[in-house]
């Protein structure tokens, strides 16, 4: 791309001339937090200056008239709007690119590495960095921390642009918020070794709001996490909070192998967040870890005030698990249920939003409930695979609502594969 078209795309985030804000401040706070670094920092960058977007305590930074920036050439934030990658410095001093770089000296910073921000059409138009003041080995993990961060605040950089063009152009919503989706739910499941994953999930209401269901599978240092979620109210905020709540899953995810603890760290985080507004969201987050011993799967189920979510053994038997917990972002310490299980081979967790158990039509009360739900599950022919289990629950969900929604639905499965 030539430096023009990405200048332009910088241009157009209308980030550039203007001092930190709490959006992203945030995010850098938690990756402060994650990695152990003193210095966590977001920038947008244009052909000729950097400009602060978030630190943890700008103030410190900021000038009186709030706004930090330096010149392009004196910041080491170059080094990835060039390469358009991930820069991981051990020893700043060590590295020619680094060690006479004034805001490096500015900053005292000992060590570096930072990751590209991307538009949603994948310009990269910043930076999400951490400096330390001792060399220190960047690990993958930390990385991953903040790549992840990088995401959430390109998601929130996606909103703002689909509400410029929404503005512009109301016709246009429904398409943008399908483009605002696309960073909240995976567009396809990831794959995983040993076992497949399928999913399900549909706006409610008029289609053109972006949806407040979400999922993800992530990474964790013995295996892997699914994560489901629903955030209570629809819109920009309501976006905002599962950008939030996603990123914070992820990033607590890559350090610490308790479900709950991950939610713990969640909840924290959403509470500072919402500081005060009358919010919620609703968590199942499970982890995997295996196979053991007879190919069976240790998994863990935390869950804050959602659903509870079910197990179809291989020889078609449906069981409810427990649900439990309070609902993240209302307290300052949630208290989060967990469950022990094992999943053997044709096995599968199901896990959904309640915009399937409570699906009903207007002015009809009758819901699908939990005993539809394992009507649904145990109506399946034996060895169904995930995708096909996602689809019958999803389906009987719709047809409950009488062939529409006006909440959204989602469901993820995770089935063990068979030998």
């Amino acid at each position: 791309m030539a430096s023009s078209d990405r200048v332009a795309a910088v241009r157009a985030t209308r980030l550039l001339e203007t001092g930190p804000e709490e959006a992203f401040n945030r995010l850098t706070r938690l990756g402060s937090a994650i990695l152990g670094t003193p210095m966590v920092a977001l920038t947008v960058v244009d052909d000729v200056r950097s400009f602060l977007k978030g630190a943890p305590d700008p103030a410190v930074i900021c000038g009186p008239d709030g706004t930090y920036e330096s010149p392009v050439k004196d910041a080491a934030c170059h080094l990835v709007i060039d390469a358009g990658d991930v820069v991981a410095i051990r020893d700043t001093a060590a590295d020619a690119r680094t060690r006479d770089l004034p805001q490096i000296h500015d900053f005292a910073a000992a060590s570096w590495v930072g990751v590209p921000v991307q538009d949603p059409d994948g310009v990269v138009v910043g930076n999400f960095c951490a400096m330390d003041g001792v060399p220190r080995d960047w690990t993958d993990a930390e990385v991953a921390a903040l790549r992840d961060l990088a995401l959430a605040a390109a998601g929130e950089i996606a909103l703002r642009l689909a509400v410029l063009a929404a503005d512009e152009q109301a016709a246009e919503a429904a398409a943008l918020a399908e483009v605002l989706e696309q960073s909240l739910v995976p567009t396809a499941p990831p794959e995983v070794p040993g076992v497949a994953i399928g999913t399900r999930f549909h706006a409610g209401g008029s289609g053109v709001e972006v949806m407040g269901d979400f999922y993800d599978v992530i990474p964790t240092p013995t295996g892997f996490g699914v994560v489901i979620g629903d955030v209570c109210g629809r819109g920009a905020l309501a976006a905002r909070a599962t950008a939030m709540a996603r990123a914070a899953v992820r990033t607590a995810a890559h350090s610490e192998a308790d479900p709950v603890r991950v939610l713990g760290t969640v909840n924290e985080v959403l509470h500072a967040w919402f500081a005060g507004r009358v919010s919620f969201v609703t968590c199942a987050y499970a982890t995997f870890t295996g196979p053991t011993t007879g190919s069976a799967w240790r998994v863990r189920v935390a869950s804050a005030g959602h659903p509870p979510g079910f197990v179809r053994r291989a020889a078609g038997h449906v069981e409810q698990l427990d649900a439990g917990g309070l609902v993240l972002g209302l307290l300052e310490a949630a208290p989060i249920a967990a469950q022990d299980l094992e999943l053997v081979a044709g096995d599968s967790l199901v896990l959904h939003t309640d915009g399937i158990s409570e699906a009903h039509r207007a002015g009809d009360d009758e819901q699908l409930d939990e005993a539809g739900v394992i009507a649904a599950l145990g109506s399946a022919a034996p060895g169904a695979d995930a995708d096909r289990l996602a689809e019958i629950l999803a389906a009987a969900a719709y047809t409950q609502a009488g062939d529409t929604a006006s909440d959204d639905a989602g469901v993820v499965v995770v089935r063990i594969a068979v030998a």
